[in-house]
């Protein structure tokens, strides 16, 4: 299972959101089942609907 406070922790390096973006489909790639959103990001460019951003390039696996 992937989670998103861990996904921050191990690329603390991230600087927006679009970034957050292509790691998390970089994991959904590598065959990550599930996905759980335990934190809001903390970017300043983050969307209010930055879960429904996550769970869609999450759930693609095509971007």
């Amino acid at each position: 299972m992937l989670w998103l406070s861990e996904v921050l922790l191990q690329n603390h390096d991230l600087e927006s959101f679009e970034q957050l973006e292509k790691v998390i489909v970089e994991k959904a790639k590598e065959g990550e089942m599930f996905f759980r959103m335990d934190v809001k990001p903390p970017f300043q460019d983050t969307p209010a609907n930055w879960e429904e951003r996550l769970e869609a390039v999450f759930t693609s696996r095509t971007n």
